[in-house]
């Protein structure tokens, strides 16, 4: 079988790294002057390659998933990025969302990962989905589907355990297993709203939750024009957005690079976008000249080789 893990590891750190430098930045600037490759400095100061947080938690996940699943060393794995710099591009955070910060704080005080993560409505930001891709490698083969919710409710809510935020990364998650398990992009998306639905329906969730995901789950969000899919950081959105920019493009490239230009939280719709198109498009289709340039691709091509021996043979 092909790397399905390098391909969807790298695509989350490249969107990242397209992202970074034009986090903040309107769709209309965005318009004037698009991306279209690695960019360096700009938002964040950062050198060109450079990934963000979304990046950084995505392959602490990805490495305790190398030694199999235990959710507080998961936990304890966001700690060592938090205070030392572990899975950093360059050795130090520069960015980390309000809610993320505050469920860190927790369990550097010494509280279990179960228990650490924010469950108010308004702690819904896409912090715990931009991270979240390494467990569609880990249950791809899962064919209890509660066990697949189950798990990605625990690992959303180390940091983020509202159920909106719990129930994005669980139909990313599935969609995702879809794509990895060689369905085409249709009978992927059919099959995921199909199983999420019916798993919603059989657990009775709460359906003026269920109805927020309507676009994504009873319609079909990749017809909707670009001025009705929004960028921000809101967890619903984010997920619309790398649905949307997925399922409209052709090849790689033209998946993130769509993500990034949408603006305002570019970093992190490009990283979601990123890591679907990997799975999907295959290692082949990321443009050799982005790999080339991203920072420490030497260590995390190394981390996708040992998650894909443990968990893809």
């Amino acid at each position: 079988m092909e790397n399905k893990v390098k391909a969807g590891i790298l695509g989350v750190c490249i969107g990242d790294a397209l992202g970074v430098p034009v986090e903040f930045k309107t769709r209309e600037d965005l318009k004037r002057n698009p991306v279209t490759k690695m960019l360096e400095y700009m938002s964040w100061n950062q050198p060109k390659g450079t990934w963000s947080d979304d990046s950084s938690l995505t392959l602490c996940l990805a490495e305790e998933l190398t030694k199999g699943y235990d959710l507080e060393k998961i936990g304890q794995s966001f700690v060592k990025w938090y205070k030392y710099g572990h899975w950093t591009a360059h050795g130090k955070l520069f960015d980390i969302g309000g809610t993320t910060r505050h469920a860190i704080a927790r369990l550097v005080k010494g509280e279990s990962a179960r228990l650490s993560g924010d469950i108010f409505e308004e702690d819904n930001g896409n912090g715990s989905l931009m991270r979240i891709l390494p467990l569609a490698f880990y249950l791809r083969k899962e064919e209890d589907i509660q066990k697949v919710y189950k798990t990605v409710q625990e690992v959303s809510a180390i940091t983020h355990g509202h159920f909106r935020s719990v129930f994005a990364c669980f139909i990313y998650v599935v969609f995702a297993i879809q794509l990895i398990n060689g369905k085409s992009k249709k009978e992927a998306y059919t099959l995921t709203q199909q199983l999420v639905l019916e798993y919603s329906d059989f657990q009775g969730f709460n359906p003026k939750e269920i109805e927020l995901f309507y676009r994504v789950l009873k319609n079909d969000i990749s017809r909707y024009s670009e001025e009705e899919i929004r960028s921000g950081g809101y967890v619903l959105h984010s997920l619309e957005a790398s649905l949307w920019c997925f399922l409209n493009s052709g090849d790689f490239s033209e998946a993130v690079l769509k993500a990034v230009n949408l603006g305002e939280d570019t970093d992190t719709t490009g990283a979601i976008t990123g890591g679907l198109a990997g799975i999907y498009y295959g290692f082949e289709n990321i443009p050799q000249e982005w790999i080339g340039e991203l920072v420490r691709k030497g260590d995390i091509g190394q981390l996708c080789d040992k998650l894909q021996q443990k968990l893809m043979n």
